[in-house]
């Protein structure tokens, strides 16, 4: 499945985890678990708690998703 099929949703990172690992709480009060994508990793881009981002949730399993921007 490719980045383009994900289902973007806005949301806050609420936990940081262990390896990479992150709880984000999305703008419908739904909470997930979800990762930086490869590009974000590749230019060490930094989230912190507190910050905004978008996240793409696969409609296969929505409990989970991957960080595709943090909003400044």
């Amino acid at each position: 499945m490719a980045k383009d099929d994900l289902a973007q949703f806005e949301g806050k990172i609420t936990d940081v985890g262990a390896g990479g690992q992150y709880k984000v709480k999305l703008e419908n009060d739904v909470e997930i678990t979800a990762k930086l994508c490869g590009k974000m990793r590749r230019f060490n881009i930094r989230v912190v708690l507190g910050d905004k981002v978008t996240v793409g949730v696969s409609p296969y399993d929505p409990s989970h998703g991957l960080i595709m921007y943090r909003h400044k």
